[in-house]
């Protein structure tokens, strides 16, 4: 935790991945968010992967360092009381990240009747408004046909929910760039951020696109190999699998020194009329000549040899490991700083990461657990919607909002 947006209140609707992540983000680096869902849990409370008590340890990774209010979402009084705090005064305030439909009783004209310098910050699946998931965007862009054995033609999907982690940064990056202009007398405004748009966006900027429109065909399967340079995994002899890439001639150079293939692999240059070294363009595009010697000189070694060898002489390398095993190394887990035990709504204790980056000028703060559903109800609605406590207990009684489960 840092408390660069110390001051600021951001207000949240949400399910799922990215528009959680963006709150995620803002609470880390010390932001107030108030997160808002139905009373019993929005249609993520019980998303896997579960703990053996049922808790979702997804909605405990996502929600971590906010607060929680619970709403009867479904009733008039319940969708006012979304809006009054989706719209709240104060000038850190008036700053809202959704995932709710564009149309509704959370549209932003709706909010700005209430708020005229209001910045909303919405998630969307496809920009007309139309239903997308992650998973069903990533199909739609052509990746999960580029992925997987080059003799398979089955589509392959990808594990990581990576448009909705990218969706989720972004809009975090444009709610306080939005800020920013507000500050400056601009103004509020809605920026709409969705999935299909950040997907087709972010193929383009890395030349996906481009390519395919001057081929005349999307890329081809190719397994482990990294597109445009020389990278793979390759066994040891001891059945040990490693990651090795040389994208720079450096990293070309060390591989070859240390695994003693210098003199093969100019072998081969002379007799194609190339230089490795110099292109790693012409590394991917004779592979196939280069990959051989590579793998011989792999399975002649062991891992417990090649590791040394690789640290020692500066080559880029990884070892594939299972995530118990990464779970034991300490430059990921065990003793990343980033990560502190703490206990979690749930009744579990388990550790959970803080604010991702290493801010060397500031002191990192304590990693926070995600709130139990409606924990904060009652304070955020007498502190930032300043009702007194009649006015909370009535609409207690009358089921509109609710607090902790007991």
């Amino acid at each position: 935790m840092y408390d660069l947006l110390k001051g600021l209140r951001v207000v949240e609707g949400s399910a799922f991945v990215a528009a959680p992540t963006c709150g995620l983000y803002l609470a880390q680096f010390g932001a107030e968010v108030i997160r808002f869902d139905n009373i019993g849990g929005g249609p993520d409370f019980r998303r896997w992967p579960l703990a053996g008590n049922g808790a979702s340890l997804y909605w405990e990774g996502l929600n971590k360092a906010k607060k929680s209010v619970a709403i009867d979402l479904t009733r008039p009084a319940g969708r006012e009381i979304a809006q009054r705090l989706a719209a709240a005064p104060g000038e850190d305030g008036g700053l809202f990240v959704t995932n709710f439909p564009a149309e509704g009783f959370l549209a932003y004209e709706t909010l700005r009747k209430l708020r005229d310098d209001l910045i909303c910050v919405r998630v969307m699946g496809w920009a007309d408004g139309s239903q997308g998931m992650d998973y069903t965007i990533n199909s739609a862009l052509g990746l999960p046909l580029m992925t997987g054995p080059a003799d398979d033609a089955r589509p392959v999907n990808h594990v990581l929910a990576a448009w909705d982690l990218l969706t989720g940064a972004y809009c975090a990056f444009a709610l306080v760039s939005a800020l920013l202009a507000r500050t400056r007398g601009q103004g509020g405004r809605e920026i709409r951020a969705p999935l299909s748009d950040i997907g087709a966006a972010t193929m383009a900027n890395l030349g996906f696109t481009a390519e395919t429109l001057l081929s005349g065909r999307q890329r081809p399967r190719m397994g482990n190999d990294i597109f445009g340079a020389f990278g793979r995994d390759f066994e040891t002899r001891d059945g040990q699998k490693l990651m090795l890439l040389a994208i720079t001639p450096k990293q070309w150079s060390k591989a070859l020194e240390v695994l003693d293939l210098a003199g093969a692999v100019a072998a081969v240059e002379a007799e194609l009329g190339v230089s490795f070294a110099s292109d790693e363009g012409l590394r991917f595009t004779h592979r196939v000549r280069l990959y051989p010697l590579f793998e011989r000189a792999f399975a002649a070694r062991t891992a417990a040899q090649l590791t040394p060898a690789f640290d020692a002489g500066g080559v880029t390398w990884g070892a594939y490991q299972t995530l118990e095993a990464a779970l034991e190394d300490p430059r990921l887990f065990k003793d990343n700083p980033v990560f502190q035990a703490i206990r979690h709504p749930s009744g579990l204790t388990y550790p959970a990461p803080g604010a991702m980056a290493t801010i060397p000028q500031d002191v990192r703060g304590e990693a926070r657990p995600a709130p139990k559903l409606g924990q904060h109800t009652d304070e955020v609605l007498a502190q930032v919607l300043g009702l007194g406590g009649a006015e909370i207990a009535r609409l207690h009684d009358q089921g509109v909002v609710a607090g902790p489960a007991t």
